[in-house]
């Protein structure tokens, strides 16, 4: 995780968010094209296109929610897990090691029975609770060696260790189970909700669809628009940058310091460099690959071949760097979406990013603009 961390922003924008898909992103400029004879349920009751619209959208942007958090519970049930049989192990060789120590001491007390030897009663040590309770009942303390007494003492050491660490085994297996619960949960919503917006997008004509897809296109030719002329804004940025680098240089050069190195660029071409290996392979949510990935097992995935580990979801993603705006982004920094930050694509420079955008659809390279202006929540440099 990056050194560089700042505090979850705010949102500041109107709630509802729109969801990347032909589906949702496609549909937001239906309503401006059938507010009239779609803009209210026909006569045989079907739903308007407005109404399939915001339906779906919402159900999509739900699914990706509850993604992020089936993402977190399915996380924290692999760490929980790890832990009980971390354990369930140490619980295991502290019991075989308690069993051999209790064999000893009774072989010891039966040798000494032999010999005539005044030795304690080994009936009453495996009845006693604490090695004083053992001496008090015994009153055979005077009476033994000092090793008899340094091994009694360990082994009612490590029964009270194996005690704890029983205790502690019980509580992180009722953890587990919980967190297990959550994962069911969390990956029952994403289902229904899908479902539910798959059925509502069959029920549309083929009118309808076609209506879909032409609105659809236009958003496409104007997130290309908004793309190009932040690559025209950031070539002029970039442009003033290397002739601040090359000053920078010569300015080192002449007072012979070293000049800092491009590590995050050497990084970020790395990322971008996995990242577009990629392409082409399915969306499929809670994926983290090689086969499938979803959006933010995309972006870890990809800073992690640049060796950069970044957390799991896009809530804690989000939090995993610098925040700069979005007239300075660079090529390796996550761009974040809507308001509930549930969606991000790793920056490839010109307006164009590479993600993975939801189910039914592959990973690609697409304009940041792809849902609108608005729909960006923030840029963020991981490394």
């Amino acid at each position: 995780m990056a050194s560089h961390r700042k505090s979850r922003p705010s949102g500041t924008r109107v709630a509802g968010i729109r969801t990347p898909a032909l589906a949702t992103a496609a549909l937001t400029s239906v309503a401006l094209l059938s507010q009239t004879a779609q803009a209210s349920p026909s006569s045989d009751d079907r739903p308007s296109l407005e109404e399939v619209e915001k339906k779906v959208d919402d159900l999509y942007r739900q699914a990706e929610s509850a993604t992020e958090k089936y993402n977190a519970a399915k996380e924290k049930t692999t760490k929980q897990r790890k832990r009980v049989d971390t354990l369930l192990d140490d619980v295991a060789r502290r019991t075989q090691k308690l069993n051999d120590a209790r064999e000893e001491l009774g072989r010891n007390a039966a040798a000494q029975y032999r010999t005539g030897a005044t030795a304690p009663d080994t009936a009453t040590f495996l009845l006693a609770d604490t090695p004083q309770d053992y001496f008090d009942q015994s009153q055979l303390m005077d009476r033994m060696t000092g090793r008899q007494k340094e091994s009694v003492d360990d082994y009612f050491t490590e029964q009270s260790a194996t005690m704890k660490k029983r205790q502690e085994a019980t509580q992180s297996l009722e953890t587990l189970t919980e967190s297990q619960q959550d994962l069911r949960t969390a990956k029952s919503t994403v289902q229904k909700k899908l479902a539910d917006a798959r059925q509502l997008l069959s029920e549309l004509t083929a009118q309808e669809k076609a209506r879909l897809a032409a609105i659809e296109k236009r958003k496409q030719e104007e997130a290309a628009r908004k793309a190009e002329e932040l690559a025209q804004q950031q070539a002029e940025a970039d442009r003033k940058r290397e002739e601040a680098a090359r000053q920078q240089e010569q300015e080192s050069q002449e007072q012979g310091t070293t000049a800092p190195d491009a590590s995050y660029a050497t990084k970020a071409q790395k990322a971008l460099s996995f990242a577009r290996t990629q392409i082409g392979k399915p969306y499929v949510w809670g994926a983290t690959g090689p086969d499938s990935y979803d959006c933010s097992g995309l972006t870890q995935a990809a800073w992690k071949a640049a060796g950069v580990d970044i957390p799991r979801v896009t809530y804690d993603q989000v939090n995993a760097g610098t925040t700069v705006p979005v007239s300075s982004a660079q090529p390796g920094d996550l761009v974040f979406f809507y308001d509930d930050i549930t969606h991000v694509g790793l920056y490839i420079g010109n307006g164009m990013m590479i993600h993975a955008p939801k189910p039914g659809t592959y990973v690609r390279e697409e304009s940041i603009f792809y849902d609108g202006e608005s729909s960006i929540h923030s840029i963020v440099r991981p490394a």
